[in-house]
């Protein structure tokens, strides 16, 4: 149950300036991130699993939310539970130990939308004009050295266009079977600065179970935001920041009962806004300074469950330092707090109703040059939180540039998820006597990983990249009987591993026609420790498909016209049951002038099916076709 009360609803370096849309592969293999080591460098000598999704994908593909573009990165599980709900995971334990997906770390221009509620990420406030995303740099594998507890399978960071690169007006109105959206955008410039602001909303209507009984999840959602970027000298400065609501109906049976009192579920209410501030200056010793702050309120009323206000302030600071001799070093410190305030409910309950709480962390990761074509990277980061104390994450990465266009990489990592609020405060009911109450005793989840990784680009259009990994994990989350037999509690009495491969890669058959494919294979094996009496425990790693495959043709009939075709197949789910299935997408864009662009897009176009959740209240996603216009200026 505390599974479906979160899981339902649950910045990189372009120094040329690039357009994406005119890169070749070969070209796209050579633009830099900066996600793996906080400084720029080339995708192909990243010594991490990485996928990159551009804004031109993204138009490409036809996507119209974050998960739709997201499901584009092969590296990731996309699980659709509703119109607003999704489970988003990376290699494995996909809500292990009876929780929501919370080992992923997403950042939206540099603020983690991370809930320290239950450490996942609420997906349905998580929203961005897409014609504005300049990329999402995926990494599946650990990334805590450098951006701290929680990123234990993987990261995700996506970034924004620069207001230089956003002048003009932008207008986009979409409407397809199942609901519609308008957004629009308008820059220009004051002196040196560059600014846009947006708006944006949309609606979507209730979807269908397989039986066809009616799914409550219809949801409606406006957002507005600014963002201001400008240089000064050797500074450059950025401020950005937006506004939210939205309303989702709760698409769990019409009612939930816990104390013996059937309690209507009405309808979800989300709101927010979020500022960020960022400054840099390049120094004269060719160093880099940076300091980003951000303040983020949220609000979310989930009758009659629980209503939580929270407020987030965060400092980050970041120094580069020039390089010397075989060494590249940058270090950094991060600094958060948190305050929230639960209304408790009779179903759930937690205690204290106010909390505040803090995360510091101090981290220094090196780049050493071996020789010209061997560099190794040494890290860790030790951050304190308050329910563990300290955490240490270290890697240790190894990369070997075979030729110009070849690399092999291997990492040896250890990364942790820290407890949360749900771990250690809730209380169910919410007043005695209780069935379960939070573990006082939880311990931080532990993950020491193993990775081996290659990239080649043995031809001009061919580009492809292959990962196998090796996870060890310790003190996942379990539910125990308390000793009296009157109630359980969270503890931290299971072990395992996770074992599995990530492929994909893209070649250009021709100036028009580009082809695409990406498969991942995965054996999760769970166990209880002596002690522990969670017999439900294990089974919850069947919530992980066992393989999924990808494959994505894109055709340019010219320079005004272009359809792209996307086929994929995710294995069955075991817990709770849930079939294997074909998903094919098109999009078909037509350019009618220089500022006019409509496209058609379908989904789903080869039947209905289901991605996540219990068969009687599982939405089945079926066929959707859509038309959309885009007007800039």
């Amino acid at each position: 149950m505390l599974a479906a009360a979160f899981a339902q609803h649950a910045h990189a370096a372009d120094p040329q300036g690039a357009d994406f849309a005119d890169l070749s592969i070969e070209e796209l293999a050579n633009i830099q991130v900066t996600s793996v080591s906080k400084r720029p460098e080339r995708l192909l000598d990243a010594p991490a699993s990485v996928f990159v999704i551009t804004g031109e994908d993204i138009r490409r593909a036809g996507a119209r939310s974050l998960p739709d573009a997201l499901r584009l990165a092969p590296n990731l599980h996309i699980g659709q539970l509703s119109g607003s709900g999704y489970s988003i995971s990376a290699r494995g334990l996909n809500g292990s130990g009876n929780s929501a997906p919370n080992k992923l770390l997403v950042m939206i221009d540099g603020r983690s939308v991370y809930a320290p509620l239950f450490s996942g990420v609420f997906w349905d406030q998580q929203d961005v004009v897409l014609e504005d995303v300049e990329r999402i740099e995926v990494i599946s594998g650990p990334g805590g050295t450098m951006w701290g507890v929680n990123a234990v399978n993987g990261v995700i960071n996506i970034t924004t266009r620069s207001a230089h690169a956003t002048q003009g007006s932008l207008a986009v109105v979409s409407n397809a079977t199942d609901g519609g959206g308008l957004a629009f955008r308008q820059g220009g410039r004051a002196g040196e600065a560059s600014w846009r602001v947006y708006g944006k909303a949309f609606t979507l209507a209730h979807g269908e179970t397989a039986a066809g009984g009616r799914v409550n999840d219809a949801w409606n959602q406006a957002q507005v935001g600014f963002r201001a970027d400008w240089e000064r000298g050797d500074d450059v400065f950025s401020l950005n920041g937006n506004a939210y609501r939205g309303e989702l109906e709760q698409p769990e049976p019409g009612a939930i009962s816990v104390t013996g009192t059937a309690l209507r579920l009405g309808d979800i209410d989300t709101h927010g806004a979020n500022l960020t501030g960022r400054w840099e200056r390049v120094l004269a010793d060719g160093g880099r300074l940076s300091v980003q702050a951000y303040l983020d309120h949220t609000r979310r009323q989930v009758p009659p469950t629980f209503t939580e206000s929270l407020n987030i302030a965060d400092l980050q600071f970041q120094h580069s330092l020039p390089a010397w001799g075989a060494h590249s070093l940058v270090w950094g410190a991060n600094y958060r707090h948190s305050w929230d305030q639960v209304t408790n409910s009779e179903i759930i309950a937690f205690l204290p109703p106010k909390d505040q709480q803090t995360w510091a962390s101090l981290f220094a990761q090196d780049e050493i040059a071996l020789r010209p074509d061997l560099s190794l990277t040494l890290g860790a980061r030790i951050e304190r939180n308050d329910y563990t104390g300290n955490e240490l994450l270290p890697t240790a990465r190894l990369s070997w540039r075979l030729t110009p266009r070849h690399a092999l990489w291997t990492a040896l990592s250890r990364t942790v998820r820290a407890p949360t609020r749900l771990d250690v405060d809730a209380f169910i009911p919410g007043r005695p006597p209780y069935l379960l109450r939070g573990g006082q005793q939880v311990r931080a989840e532990v993950a020491k990983v193993f990775e081996l990784g290659y990239r080649g680009q043995p031809l001009a259009g061919l580009s492809y990249s292959a990962t196998i990994f090796h996870n060890e994990y310790d003190h996942l989350r379990t539910q125990e009987i308390d000793p009296t037999r009157t109630f359980l509690t969270f503890g931290s009495l299971m072990e395992g591993d996770a074992t599995g491969i990530e492929m994909w890669g893209s070649y250009q058959l021709s100036e028009a026609w580009r082809m695409s494919a990406g498969y991942t294979a995965l054996r999760e094996r769970l166990r209880l420790k002596p002690a522990s009496n969670d017999a439900a425990g294990p089974g919850n790693a069947g919530k992980d498909p066992d393989h999924t495959l990808q494959l994505r043709s894109h055709y340019s009939f010219d320079d005004q016209r272009d359809l792209e075709v996307g086929l994929r197949k995710v294995g069955a789910l075991e817990n709770p049951a849930v079939p294997s299935y074909w998903a094919l997408d098109a999009r078909f864009g037509w350019r009618l002038n220089r500022h006019l662009e409509l496209s058609l897009v379908g989904r789903n176009l080869n039947g209905s099916h289901g991605e996540y959740g219990p068969m009687a209240t599982r939405a089945e996603l079926g066929r959707e076709v859509g038309v959309k216009l885009v007007w800039q200026h």
